[in-house]
């Protein structure tokens, strides 16, 4: 089933999310139609928070072009990534990588608005799966960025808030747009 995704202004995006302690049938509900809301929308990544469930639940797809990692071992062991997709995990760990690079990013509950964002460009995530195994991802490209956007969303944080001072002036005004046209002030 496709769900409504929440819009910028609504406020449980900016909550820090609760774990999920119990992974029941209305949690397996939530996490596949979130992936049919994802593949429904074009996206790479939705958060729960976008589909206004404030807990710490994530889905991830990047399979459509298997060319954006250099790497991915999952396990410490070299993985394909078709092996691994669509990924869905729950209560997430991140360890960020030094190295940073800028990527255009957008998010579908940020119509319209996509920018340069500095993010790591490698990460090791603890991926907590719905079955109570857990995967150990290191990984870098377009899987390393959409981990650490949607994982921003279950801590409260939007791309935007990561823009360059001079980026967050470029986008003010739309934001302000946005705001309005979702019923927010």
């Amino acid at each position: 089933m496709t769900l409504e995704i929440v819009q910028y202004g609504h406020p449980v995006l900016r909550q820090k999310c609760q774990p999920v302690d119990e992974v029941t049938p209305e949690i397996r509900q939530l996490a596949d139609d979130m992936l049919d809301t994802m593949a429904n929308a074009n996206g790479v990544g939705l958060a729960a928070p976008q589909v206004a469930r404030d807990i710490r639940l994530a889905v991830i797809d990047v399979s459509h072009d298997p060319e954006c990692v250099s790497y991915l071992r999952v396990g410490g062991r070299d993985t394909d990534l078709a092996s691994i997709m669509p990924l869905v995990f729950i209560n997430p760990e991140l360890e960020l990588g030094k190295e940073r690079e800028y990527q255009l990013e957008g998010c579908l509950s940020i119509d319209d608005i996509r920018a340069e964002v500095r993010r790591p460009a490698e990460v090791r995530a603890i991926l907590p799966q719905l079955d109570g195994s857990t995967l150990v991802i290191e990984t870098d490209g377009l899987l390393a960025r959409a981990l650490q956007h949607e994982i921003d969303h279950l801590n409260g944080i939007l791309f935007t808030d990561r823009l360059s001072a001079a980026s967050k002036v470029s986008v003010k005004n739309r934001l302000k747009r946005l705001l309005a046209e979702n019923g927010y002030r």
